[in-house]
């Protein structure tokens, strides 16, 4: 049942009387969606690999190469899925990052700034090692 128009301006008002009172309390709050979201994600990922195991164990016991191959797969996708999950999850307390969609990728503008930082860094490294050489 839909809030009545009362009933959401009640809320709202709520909503920024927390945020200016404690607002670290309350972006902890906001962000715990997507950190149980990644969390159940990197479990889910991990019965995923225990099933891979178990399929590739089976495909050696059965002497059927291709179910141990299917096996193997599944444990390598869930892996990557483990791994990409736990990367994303915000720690507690700390508002997920900016330019990221909740199980998304990062957005346009926060790529040009990786690839930017990354510049930056290469040209440091190569200007480093002129000097370097220069200097002998």
């Amino acid at each position: 049942m839909p809030l009545s128009e009362h009933e959401q301006r009640m809320l709202e008002q709520m909503e920024r009387a927390l945020y200016a009172e404690d607002p670290k309390f309350a972006t902890a709050l906001e962000g715990s969606g997507l950190r149980t979201y990644t969390r159940r994600r990197v479990y889910q990922a991990v019965v995923g690999f225990l099933v891979g195991i178990a399929l590739l164990m089976a495909g050696m016991v059965a002497q059927q190469i291709w179910i141990s191959v299917v096996g193997f797969l599944v444990m390598l996708g869930c892996a990557v899925l483990a791994v990409t999950g736990w990367r994303k999850a915000p720690k507690p307390g700390e508002q997920p990052a900016a330019g990221t969609v909740p199980g998304g990728a990062p957005t346009a503008k926060r790529q040009g700034k990786q690839k930017r930082s990354m510049m930056d860094r290469i040209e440091q490294r190569w200007q480093r090692r002129r000097d370097e050489q220069g200097g002998r």
